[in-house]
């Protein structure tokens, strides 16, 4: 079956509309606050999502009734591709994690008086939202299986007992997506369930910031605590027990959007270390003629390219009904990698330059480098894409 990985022509359009508005409005606001999204505020929060709907580029991703595009994940490859140009473009287009995976969810999962309580709000900007799983060992991580935070039935609704970290946007989040085992023991892979939590609901504490290499994300990266948390029947998101199976719902197609908006970022890493490669002479030479550093920037565009060509046939298969497991796996893995070493290839052309304050090229690097463990550690994709290529092998 052929695989056509073009754009149609309004996507194109949205795409270079996208690019302006990041590099116009973003960017001086990134430049500003260094990259680190809490010196910014909620203010700039505010204040960069109303000028992406002044702009028509705001929520590319969701249904037209929510407010948005309805791009399908190819269309999204191009426009997130463009809005990660900048540390705050997917924020400011409202296509950060972990919203965009959340609305994505809730989308497909969720009834339709959940959509108008939780996704309609988040999708015009007006709540943030998180998603917890991760618990601490031995509990949920890269194998979701250990998940041991637990609820039980209560009359009129559930109880939920467990402690969550690394739970991306927690504070300040209007609401969370909490993953709790329902029936069987850790290690079982089936019995979790995903729960709506209000974040006014007493049994739920933002514990702490952890301090992580990454700042560019509003509400950080945070341990929360359930206990006796207790919400009602209409908490339950889909059905129960079906917690596993939703989570590929959301896993794969964020997986990717990770990449799409990873790549920007290479992609603005590698222009900075162009332009210094042009203009800086040394040795009676451009830095460019030399043939050390002609092969890092050809490196980088090897990568860059590659990356893109993974992420677009994950999407293509996923815009198919296709579980794409292998390919998301696969293009996740390399893409991981690959942002990193653009990141630091273009540290490395512009020397002292790079690793100071002056460019953001350090604060790229401290951001890309988590990619490699979150959604899915490098390692963990490796053993599952060669898992699977040895059952084929076997059949």
């Amino acid at each position: 079956m052929a695989v056509d990985l073009s754009h149609v022509p309004h996507v194109v359009e949205l795409a270079e509309r996208t690019a302006a508005f990041v590099r116009e409005v973003v960017v001086p606001e990134e430049e500003r606050h260094d990259g680190v999204a809490a010196r910014g505020g909620e203010a700039m929060r505010v204040r960069l999502q109303a000028a992406a709907k002044q702009a028509g580029v705001f929520a590319p991703h969701v249904a037209a009734e929510y407010g948005g595009q309805a791009l399908d994940m190819r269309g999204r490859a191009a426009v997130f591709e463009e809005a990660g140009w900048s540390l705050f473009g997917p924020l400011a287009l409202n296509v950060a994690a972990p919203d965009e995976g959340n609305m994505h969810l809730l989308e497909f999962v969720a009834s339709r008086a959940q959509k108008e309580r939780y996704l309609r709000p988040l999708a015009l900007g007006e709540i943030r939202s998180c998603f917890a799983m991760t618990e601490p060992a031995p509990g949920a991580g890269s194998d979701p299986a250990a998940l041991s935070t637990r609820a039980v039935r209560v009359p009129g609704g559930w109880r939920i007992d467990g402690r969550k970290w690394f739970i991306t946007g927690a504070d300040g989040a209007a609401f969370a997506i909490c993953m709790a085992r329902t029936s069987g023991e850790p290690g079982d892979r089936g019995g979790a369930t995903m729960f709506l939590v209000d974040a006014d609901n007493p049994g739920m504490k933002v514990v702490r910031h952890i301090d992580t290499l990454d700042e560019s994300l509003y509400g950080g990266h945070c341990e929360v605590d359930f206990d006796g948390c207790v919400v009602p029947d209409e908490a339950v998101l889909g059905e129960v027990d079906q917690g596993y199976d939703y989570a590929q719902v959301r896993l794969g197609p964020a997986r990717m959007t990770h990449c799409m908006r990873w790549l920007g970022i290479a992609r603005r890493a590698q222009e900075i270390a162009l332009a210094r490669a042009a203009e800086r002479r040394l040795f009676g030479s451009r830095l460019g003629d030399l043939g050390m550093v002609q092969g890092m920037i050809a490196d980088s565009e090897i990568d860059m390219a590659a990356a893109r060509a993974l992420t677009l046939q994950a999407c293509w298969e996923l815009d198919k009904g296709h579980s794409a497991s292998q390919s998301t796996s696969i293009a996740k893995a390399f893409t991981a990698e690959a942002v990193w070493r653009v990141v630091d290839r273009a540290l490395q052309v512009c020397g002292a330059l790079g690793v100071s304050g002056d460019v953001l090229l350090s604060r790229f690097l401290r951001e890309v480098r988590p990619f490699r463990v979150y959604d899915g550690p490098t390692e963990t994709h490796r053993w599952a894409i060669a898992r699977r290529a040895l059952r084929t092998a076997t059949r």
